[in-house]
């Protein structure tokens, strides 16, 4: 993926507006904040041109809606984005317990976390996927979760708190890619690592698959990683199904071969990377306004 297509984020309004946003939480219901957040969104919308379009652009041509469709999907994507970020920092400020989770598919995570040996989650950018790690605790196995390193002190902070809590460990992408080192001794110790697999993590290597009716490149860090260690893979989408409730999607991500085929280790991460395009695919046309990837994701296309 070029430069020009990344978009590289990190959670708006700085420390004190952060740590502020805590405080607000404390005193405040969060259906009011919602309702403060309703007129953000559209301001955000103005100021923040160039994401704006990109997702305007993302519902023209990924779902062919009309322009006025389209720009009413722009302002509910923003909404839900900005409910997602005041959902984190209603956990950071204690109130965890006002948000149901139903899973769906939680066998896969628990037949492999039985096991002896380590496995992939592969996250993306839809939904909530974070907040999964601070509503869900993990028995058994600890997990590894590679993160961005460019967060306030604010969010770190809060951020390891209550993921430790819940048996997560957090590993830093760093520039020198050290975070592989420490994700691959995860993995031989029986562990499990989990990363978002539709974003670069500093390796250029990808795949190019058939995506929501274009083409776009996604990652093979992860899947690599699951080829090289002979592990498994499972997808997870933290979707919002309302302003308490959170669905949790677990999706088996298979590279098997087909009977007599033998596969190279090449072909066996490029179909794990098509089997989580397409699971990433399914889970977009359900939620379309819960994709929050905030530049021109597709190849050969032009970037708004």
């Amino acid at each position: 993926m070029t430069k020009s297509r990344e978009w590289k984020g990190n959670t708006g309004g700085g420390f004190l507006g952060q740590h502020a946003l805590i405080v607000l939480f404390k005193l405040l219901n969060i259906r009011m904040l919602y309702c403060i957040m309703a007129l953000v969104a559209l301001f955000y919308m103005l100021l923040s041109n160039k994401n704006c379009r990109a997702i305007y652009h993302f519902f023209r041509i990924q779902f062919g809606y009309s322009a006025w469709k389209s720009f009413g999907c722009t302002y509910k994507n923003h909404f839900a984005f900005g409910q997602v970020i005041l959902d984190r920092f209603a956990v950071f400020a204690g109130k965890k317990d006002i948000f149901e989770v139903e899973i769906t598919g939680n066998e896969h995570f628990r037949s492999l976390a039985s096991g002896s040996k380590g496995f992939i989650v592969a996250g993306s950018h839809v939904g909530n996927f974070e907040i999964s790690g601070y509503l869900l605790h993990s028995e058994g196995k600890a997990i590894n979760a590679l993160v961005y390193s460019g967060e306030t002190e604010v969010v770190r902070r809060n951020r390891t708190k209550m993921l430790r809590s819940n048996n997560i460990r957090l590993i830093p992408i760093a520039d020198d890619m050290s975070h592989i080192f420490t994700a691959c001794a995860a993995l031989q110790s029986g562990e499990v690592v989990s990363m978002s697999c539709d974003r670069s993590l500093g390796s250029p290597k990808s795949i190019t698959c058939d995506f929501l009716n274009g083409k776009a490149d996604f990652p093979v860090g992860a899947f690599a990683l699951a080829t090289h260690f002979d592990v498994e893979a499972i997808a997870v989408f933290v979707m919002k199904e309302s302003y308490k409730k959170y669905k949790v999607h677990v999706k088996p991500i298979k590279a098997d071969a087909a009977p007599g085929e033998e596969l190279t280790k090449r072909e066996k991460t490029e179909r794990y990377v098509r089997s989580f395009a397409g699971e990433l695919e399914a889970i977009v046309r359900q939620y379309p306004t819960q994709w929050f990837n905030y530049y021109n994701f597709w190849k050969n296309e032009p970037i708004p």
